[in-house]
């Protein structure tokens, strides 16, 4: 009896020390990081899967807080059609809510922002949320700007920059130099710090000119938006229609301090629609995979698109990091000059000895349609 009652204290011993250990250990844990409850979101719409989870001290790739997605295949409107789609976005029918009129009113076209509500009660911020009214966000330096600062050739430009404008993302990295023109208005993040932002959101179309310094490899990401004179419709007073979509296209060139190219747009970029209208006719849209395709949609201008449809996608919280996994969004697609129309913008024309180098062309990259498609993010890794 003495014996067994040994054995049972020493067993009790060992059982209150592992539950200290346990409980030591776990003090610890709680004192490096508080963990929190993360939900998948796999149809990249900002919603989370309740019945999938991870808990982790930083939201992992492919998970976001909300938990809200009632259907992570992602159908619209809780899973049920609407009018004939099935796809992974948000439908809005008819024009937007302006906040404000015209954040640009010196430029040539009306620059409005405002929010539209979609059928599944989400609001979006229509064209796109961007940070061209905040201060905090600085305008990258022009190359030529109507508004601003115009230079007659790059190499003027690339001369008279001045040091105090490079944006430093690694205090012992390189000097890169870029040159983008975007249709209409680009912001851009390189390592998930921000670089600069387009300084006319709709027109004249304008360049810019940034230098950053920075360790390779480096991953560039960049909002691109086709501004819209009527919210939530994507389209504008053009061609002798009050409603016609407009298009976009941006093509940037990287250059090391020898101004020898580095990295161009071409289709090894990989680039994701966000926003997508106007739609007439809810049947043309189809998805492959992640590639979220309307070209066999209308885009024909009318003089009446108030009932048209925009269809709209949350973009990842971490879409600007190096560590965000883009592998599953689509390729890049190229255009022409052609295509896009530069011919007659000086902004280009004056600089194509950089943009249509002879022995490394750039080309202007979007999302699949350069006309409907008017939120789309891009990224490259440059090795």
């Amino acid at each position: 009896m003495k014996t067994m009652k040994k054995i049972s204290d020493t067993l009790l011993s060992v059982f209150v020390l592992v539950v200290f250990m346990t409980a030591t250990s776990c003090d610890t844990d709680e004192l490096s990081c508080e963990t929190s409850i993360w939900y998948q979101d796999a149809d990249e719409d900002g919603l989370g899967n309740a019945n999938n989870t991870l808990e982790a001290c930083e939201m992992p790739t492919g998970y976001v807080a909300n938990s809200s997605d009632t259907d992570d295949s992602g159908s619209t409107s809780g899973g049920e059609t609407v009018d004939g789609y099935t796809g992974t976005g948000s439908v809005s029918q008819g024009l937007g809510t302006a906040i404000a009129e015209n954040i640009f009113p010196q430029g040539g076209r009306v620059s409005p922002t405002g929010t539209i509500t979609s059928m599944d009660d989400l609001t979006w911020t229509v064209p796109a949320d961007v940070n061209f009214e905040d201060d905090a966000f600085a305008f990258a330096p022009d190359l030529n700007n109507a508004y601003g600062q115009t230079y007659s050739t790059f190499s003027e430009a690339f001369d008279e920059y001045s040091s105090i404008d490079i944006v430093e993302v690694d205090a012992d990295g390189a000097l890169v130099t870029v040159a983008i023109f975007a249709d209409n208005y680009f912001e851009m993040y390189v390592n998930g710090t921000f670089i600069g932002k387009d300084a006319v959101p709709f027109t004249q179309f304008n360049s810019h000119l940034v230098k950053i310094r920075v360790n390779k490899p480096f991953t560039v990401a960049m909002l691109l938006v086709d501004w819209e004179e009527n919210l939530g419709l994507g389209s504008e007073d053009n061609q002798g229609a009050t409603y016609h979509p407009g298009d976009g296209g941006m093509v940037a060139v990287f250059m090391d301090t020898e101004n020898e190219i580095i990295a161009v747009t071409d289709n090894s970029w990989k680039a994701q629609t966000y926003y997508t209208a106007p739609i007439k006719d809810l049947t043309c849209l189809s998805e492959d995979g992640t590639t979220r395709l309307s070209s066999s949609c209308d885009d024909d201008g009318t003089n009446d698109g108030t009932s048209f449809y925009g269809i709209h996608w949350a973009r990842p919280d971490n879409w600007t990091s190096a560590d965000f996994d883009d592998s599953a969004w689509p390729d890049a697609t190229t255009y022409t000059n052609d295509a896009i129309g530069v011919d007659n913008k000086s902004s280009y024309t004056n600089y194509t000895d950089v943009f249509d180098n002879s022995a490394n062309d750039a080309v202007f990259i979007w999302s699949t349609n350069v006309v409907l498609d008017n939120e789309v993010l891009v990224r490259k890794t440059i090795d």
